[in-house]
């Protein structure tokens, strides 16, 4: 299998140097100044290991590579609200044997959140949904940090809307080859809202940095109501806290890198690279939509999309709120967005 990875960032660079670093054919696929990067000095890749310096194809568009070839893996880690235009880029590139990407070729949607799929199958047939727990950083073109020991990180992953295959277990293999660990799910929809109210703290840490002041984590706690609040009122199941620690056990510990600045997660990434967008409308977002649907009054999350998306489109630094400012704004909003 040959695995290209549609967004060489902080998932999709750590997974793709590592499955290089493990011997597999690996496509970079990358924008402006980081695949310059990647280009001229390859994919600097820091783990608890050492820096990892991983030489690969890159291209910024598919007609790049030209023609496809069956055994390709697309592995889509761009932000969901990048998504649309990346599957339609890649979608209709023929394939040798026959028939396009699109028709033929297994898609792997590595984002947060639960939409990205959704759109995928309506342009793909062949979409599996993986459950990202890999923390890592990319601040800087060319370079990707990934902190976490003995294993990288854990994907779960598995067919959308549900179901498992052999080409999940042959992709998870490789993974697993990779120091990256894999369990193939029937179920892979249940671990992503699991990791959807996690990721509602997102927004929290992108406006005024690290959750360590209490009205933070109250704001955050707040937020994760909600969420488990529209879930229940909708239906839908989520793997529980237990569950997902028995899952990682102590095969992913984080280890402080030397020299490596300490990173936020994805939107504050998304933030501090002056990105002009940001994941919230499908983070923070999925829960005022499930609330809107079923009845449920969601204000926490509709303030933390609306704030989001404010210091993205502002290109405001990470943290440039306080604490107190974010919390009046999410104090003030109504049941209902104005």
């Amino acid at each position: 299998m040959r695995y290209i990875i549609i967004g060489a960032g902080a998932v999709g660079g750590s997974v793709g140097g590592r499955l290089a670093e493990a011997g597999h054919d690996v496509v970079l696929v990358a924008r402006g100044a980081h695949a310059a990067a990647l280009r001229s000095g390859g994919l600097r890749l820091h783990t608890p290991e050492g820096i990892g310096v991983h030489r690969v194809p890159v291209v910024e568009h598919p007609e790049e590579l030209g023609e496809l070839r069956a055994d390709d893996v697309l592995f889509l880690a761009v932000k969901t609200q990048d998504a649309v235009a990346a599957l339609d880029a890649w979608g209709g590139r023929p394939v040798a044997g026959g028939g396009t990407a699109a028709e033929t070729l297994p898609l792997l949607c590595a984002q947060n959140g639960v939409e990205s799929e959704r759109i995928a199958l309506r342009r793909f047939r062949h979409v599996y949904g993986v459950c990202v727990w890999l923390p890592a950083s990319h601040t800087e073109p060319g370079a990707v940090s990934a902190p976490c020991a003995p294993w990288t990180g854990i994907l779960h992953l598995g067919r959308y809307p549900a179901g498992a295959d052999e080409t999940a277990a042959r992709i998870a293999a490789d993974l697993e080859k990779s120091r990256i660990l894999a369990p193939v799910v029937p179920d892979v929809l249940r671990w992503k809202y699991a990791k959807l109210l996690s990721n509602l703290a997102n927004a929290v840490e992108a406006a005024t940095g690290p959750l360590t002041d209490g009205r933070a984590k109250d704001v955050y706690a707040r937020a994760r109501a909600e969420g488990e609040a529209a879930f229940t009122a909708a239906g839908i199941a989520w793997a529980d806290e237990a569950e997902q620690r028995e899952a990682r056990g102590d095969r992913i510990r984080l280890r402080p890198l030397d020299g490596s600045p300490r990173g936020g997660g994805s939107s504050w990434q998304s933030l501090d690279r002056g990105t002009g967008s940001i994941e919230a409308d499908y983070l923070n977002g999925e829960i005022s939509l499930l609330g809107r649907v079923h009845g449920v009054p969601t204000p926490v999350n509709d303030a933390l999309r609306r704030v989001a998306n404010t210091l993205a489109r502002e290109r405001r630094p990470a943290g440039s709120m306080t604490v107190a400012e974010l919390a009046r704004e999410v104090d003030a909003s109504p049941h209902t967005d104005a």
